[in-house]
């Protein structure tokens, strides 16, 4: 059984050229692709356990990175760890950790009383999750409070200072689609209230204008879909992963936050936030109210387009 240990804040920084480290994020896809970032500051070889579908974003990023499935996660247990992070807060993930040989551990972890519990360095970011120390209830208000960004919560309890590092994508699978504006209109069954209700009148007045607006298909690989997102010159979509893809790959963005904060996503200096005027009704709520989804107008997100496909055009010499 693996013992939780930590080191204190701001002293990883000077072992990372020959650090062996572990990473544990499974899902939400979106979720995987923004914690790519922490990439950058890792220069020993790393190990990332996820779920199945994020392998094909991850294998091959880079040279020293290895990745398996959570089904393969018992391939990990084949070396020593200086450092695991675990940004899961599942009771499985936490079992499996006690598994696993570490030095020092950055987030959940299972206590002795088999509950799951989070490392005093991890707190910035899961005093705001499920597992919340305060509970729920708190949890979502300190979330609601929170102006800062996932990276900069994350950065900072491991120590470092987040200063812009970008994504890590790999090379898209080419689709033929392509246009001014691409519209990811889909939210999954846990947000309905992401979906906002207007995309169909804002298709109609983009064209109107005379753009070429595309509604993001269903696609049966993800590079697909990142290659749809990267054909065109601004997305406009909610806190998704198509708002990832294009953070990601350098493609301006207008994201609609209806029920989930704006606040956490950086906007690497190409995303146009629409903030809906009752985020703080529905701050994280998880089933449906129309008002949610109506309460940002039309009007409102065809300005924001409009000035991000300005913002794409070459200045007049």
């Amino acid at each position: 059984m693996q013992g939780q240990t930590e080191r204190p804040r701001g002293q990883l920084k000077s072992g990372l050229s020959h650090m062996n480290t572990l990473i544990v994020k499974l899902g939400a896809t979106g979720d995987v692709v923004r914690t790519t970032s922490l990439l950058s500051q890792l220069n020993g070889q790393i190990t990332w356990i996820t779920a199945p579908r994020n392998l094909v974003l991850l294998d091959g990023l880079r040279s020293n990175l290895r990745c398996f499935s959570w089904e393969e996660r018992t391939i990990a247990l084949d070396r020593r760890y200086d450092l695991a992070i675990n940004l899961e807060d599942t009771i499985d993930v936490a079992q499996f950790l006690r598994a696993v040989e570490y030095r020092e551990i950055f987030g959940a972890y299972l206590g002795s009383n088999d509950s799951v519990m989070y490392t005093q360095s991890s707190k910035r970011w899961f005093d705001l999750s499920l597992i919340s120390s305060y509970g729920r209830q708190k949890a979502d208000g300190l979330k609601l409070l929170n102006r800062q960004t996932y990276q900069e919560l994350i950065f900072g309890g491991l120590g470092w200072r987040f200063t812009g590092e970008p994504y890590m994508l790999p090379g898209p699978i080419e689709t033929g689609l392509s246009g001014d504006v691409a519209i990811a209109a889909d939210a999954g069954p846990i947000w309905p209230m992401k979906r906002w209700a207007y995309y169909k009148e804002l298709k109609q007045q983009l064209e109107d204008n005379g753009l070429i607006v595309n509604v993001l298909p269903k696609r049966p690989s993800l590079l697909e879909h990142l290659s749809d997102v990267r054909n065109h010159q601004c997305l406009v979509g909610g806190d998704s992963l198509p708002m990832h893809f294009a953070l990601g790959s350098g493609t301006r963005c207008v994201t609609l936050f209806t029920c989930t904060s704006p606040w956490e996503i950086h906007d690497y200096g190409i995303q146009k936030k629409v903030i809906s005027p009752l985020l703080e009704e529905f701050f994280y709520k998880r089933g449906y109210d129309e008002r949610a989804t109506t309460a940002i107008t039309v009007d409102q997100v065809l300005d924001a387009v409009i000035a991000q496909l300005e913002a794409t055009e070459p200045a007049a010499s």
